[in-house]
């Protein structure tokens, strides 16, 4: 759903995607002590359940204030979020036992071992007592911790000290970490910065398990779009406002659509076809026609030329494609 007259709707079908949303976020505004503008200006916008959520934009578009917000790291001047049912203004504490978070950076002590850096983490947020070793925790910490680094395949690295660990793997500890208390809401806040292209792809790997196995539901920002070709919904702010939302399928559709470009032996009979089609299309001296429309219009058109055909080139554009558009709209 979408409140700010915009439109609504693989990551696909690897969680447990509903209807029900369990992010609702209602005219969320954020104006900083003396900024002439807000940071966050009125935005609206529902997360299903079980679904990956994009949200995209430009540096200094808002994005890092609202994931702000919704973590509890920072007050809303005014509107209404609600998280897995409870209200992020009354009920912050419970907020905060409904979600994990992956920061840009990575928040890990280097000199602990990752194991120790799980229980200094699960005692900070109440999760278990602490104990000064790892086999005095209760059984059911372990038998946790032991499952998800046996998920992340970090089991053989569990008790090494962080500082010997890769990016990647650090990445994956603190997937461990985050996940640690079974949380409804997963954030991830640039989750792949200055990984590698085999830790990216890897991390990805992962948190399509994570999702396949428990219906985790993912909030992503990201300026790498590919990871966000796979979202079930993108919402895309400017300026502190959503400026489009819906799925990349309909982003692209609206925005980029698909390219055509044929050609023939009879130049003149095939431009005179399109034109009775009524086909606009670009054709420069001795080149190809080159059309713009949907993916359903472009296999519609191929299925009308009777003129025989000695080129068939279709393009699909891409989801970074359809958000440079957007983007430029709004300069």
């Amino acid at each position: 759903m979408v409140k700010n007259n915009v439109v609504v709707p693989e990551i696909k079908n690897e969680g447990t995607a509903t209807t029900m949303p369990i992010i609702t976020v209602d005219q969320l505004v954020k104006r900083y002590k003396k900024a002439e503008q807000n940071a966050v200006d009125g935005i609206s916008f529902d997360v299903p359940s079980g679904s990956l959520f994009a949200l995209l934009g430009p540096n200094g578009a808002g994005k890092t204030t609202a994931i702000s917000i919704l973590t509890t790291t920072l007050a809303a001047t005014s509107g209404t979020v609600r998280i897995a049912g409870y209200d992020l203004a009354t009920q912050p504490h419970l907020v905060r036992r409904q979600i994990g978070i992956i920061f840009q950076r990575p928040s890990l002590d280097l000199n602990l071992t990752a194991e120790e850096n799980i229980r200094l983490h699960a005692t900070l947020y109440g999760l278990y007592p602490y104990r000064p070793f790892f086999r005095w925790m209760s059984p059911a910490y372990r038998t946790r911790v032991q499952e998800l680094a046996q998920l992340l395949e970090i089991q053989d690295s569990l008790f090494k000290p962080v500082k010997t660990f890769s990016g990647g793997m650090k990445r994956k500890l603190e997937i461990v970490r985050s996940l640690l208390h079974r949380p409804a809401v997963l954030f991830l806040d640039e989750p792949t910065t200055g990984l590698d292209p085999i830790s990216r792809r890897g991390l990805w790997d992962y948190l399509r398990q994570v999702r396949a196995e428990s219906g985790t539901t993912v909030f992503l920002t990201t300026h790498y779009l590919e990871e966000a070709e796979g979202a079930d919904q993108v919402c895309i702010m400017n300026h502190g406002r959503i400026i489009s939302n819906g799925t990349p399928e309909q982003l692209k559709a609206e925005l980029a659509p698909s390219t055509l470009t044929i050609d023939a032996e009879n130049r003149d009979q095939l431009r005179s076809e399109l034109q009775h089609l009524g086909q606009l299309c670009k054709e420069k001296e001795d080149a190809p026609f080159t059309l713009t429309s949907a993916d359903e219009q472009v296999h519609q058109v191929l299925r009308q030329i009777q003129t025989p055909l000695t080129l068939v080139k279709t393009q699909s554009l891409t989801l970074e494609d359809a958000y440079l558009r957007i983007i430029q709209q709004e300069m």
